[in-house]
């Protein structure tokens, strides 16, 4: 079934972020503002860190943006919280981890690999309203490029702030959009 256009469903979930208490984010917080779901199977595993470390270095120009960032694995907010204290790649980062012991963002989202209990590498933003305008999924083995997803974040909202226009390939801020219209038809 496809997610994509589709509202995220009601949730609660226990957030760890650096310098803060414990404290619930729940899907009524996230929406006005842009929001990137980034599943992951696991803490202390091999290519998250790595993924999660590429993610940190755009989290304060995507803050800009205003984009919240949202690490998910069906880890508890307590281990988020000690791999934050014991690994120097996650110990940098400032955006919140959100626990998902019971497995509910991760059927929500449809990430949840039933009889292992870990979501699958899967990147979801959300608009302002809500809804899912981009995913990314890959397999365990291959992990994402945050240049890529701000790429497509800032195409995202160009094309919310501007009806009417698409982005092409490989489109970038500032670069040509399209107006489509049956004159494009089979001339692009």
């Amino acid at each position: 079934m496809g997610i994509i256009g589709t509202e995220i469903k009601p949730f609660t979930a226990t957030a760890f972020k650096a310098g803060e208490d414990f404290y619930d984010v729940t899907d009524q917080d996230v929406r006005g503002k842009w929001a990137v779901f980034f599943f992951y199977p696991a803490d202390f595993t091999f290519v998250c860190p790595t993924e999660l470390e590429d993610l940190g270095e755009h989290y304060e120009m995507l803050q800009k943006i205003d984009v919240e960032v949202y690490g998910v694995s069906t880890d508890t907010h307590f281990s988020h919280k000690a791999w934050h204290d014991t690994s120097e790649k996650i110990g940098k980062l400032k955006f919140p981890f959100l626990g998902d012991q019971n497995h509910n963002l991760a059927r929500n989202f449809d990430v949840l690999r039933e009889g292992v209990g870990l979501a699958d590498r899967a990147t979801f933003v959300v608009d302002p309203d809500g809804v899912i305008q981009l995913v990314e999924q890959t397999c365990e083995g291959v992990g994402r490029n945050a240049n890529e997803l701000v790429r497509k974040i800032r195409a995202a909202q160009y094309v919310r702030a501007n009806p009417g226009q698409v982005c092409p390939a490989a489109w970038e801020e500032g670069k040509d959009t399209l107006a489509p219209s049956l004159d494009l038809v089979g001339k692009i």
